[in-house]
This record gives structure tokens, sequence and C-alpha cells, in this order.
């Protein structure tokens, strides 16, 4: 399998590990063919976009024991599925994204100039 690449072409860095977050659960948004929620966008969250998603029927901020989910709160980095991130945006809610941590195939959905536009600087390890 080929290794995944961000926005920029190049390999895809971890977005986070506590909580551990993308659609494998290894801390990175990689994405394959169950995947069907495209979760390519490693976003931080805010208030106004927990409110916004759960008004939409997706409660982050709620936690779910069974499923090891400890609910999200503002500040937390996670993978988010890339027209959620869109119809946010659209709806001037979207959270700043890691563009490093943001897999290449949100270019599919996203357009870059929009991505941009919520771009915060990758932190130092």
């Amino acid at each position: 399998m080929e290794p995944s690449k961000n926005v920029f072409g190049e390999p895809l860095e971890t977005c986070n590990e506590d909580p551990m977050t993308g659609f494998y659960r290894d801390g990175c948004c990689n994405t394959g063919p169950q995947d069907h929620g495209l979760h390519l966008v490693c976003a931080v969250m805010t208030d106004e976009f927990l409110k916004f998603s759960k008004a939409r029927g997706n409660d982050l901020s709620t936690p779910v024991p069974q499923y090891r989910f400890p609910g999200l709160k503002a500040g937390d980095k996670w993978c988010l599925c890339a027209l959620r991130w869109k119809e946010a945006y659209d709806a001037g809610a979207a959270p700043k994204v890691y563009l490093e941590a943001t897999h290449e195939k949100v270019l599919d959905h996203v357009p870059m100039e929009a991505l941009l536009e919520h771009a915060l600087r990758s932190e130092p390890s």
C-alpha cells in the first residue's frame, strides 16, 4: 500500500493521538474503501463547530463509552468528514485545519482556497 499524502503531496502527518482520531483510529486522517464518511480533514474543534455538528445530527461532544469515544471539546484535533467540514465552511462555522495532516483526497470535495483560509501551521514535534 502506498503511503498516504497530505494536500501538499507530502507524507501525511499525524493529526491526533489523544483522543485517538482517524477512521482507522491510527491518529491519522487515512482513508480507504470502508471510510464512507471520508474522514480526511484534520481540524481543531471549536464550540461553534461542535454546536453546528450536533444541530446537523452528529453529536461529537457527548462521550460514547461503548465505542471508546471520549466526546470532543474545543481545542481537540479530530479527523472530520470532508463534506461536513465543507457544509460548516459554507455556513461560516468551519474549524481551523492542519493541512499537513489533512488527506489529499479532500481536494476532490473541498477547494484548496477554502482550506487555506482556515489553515493552521503544524505544531513542532
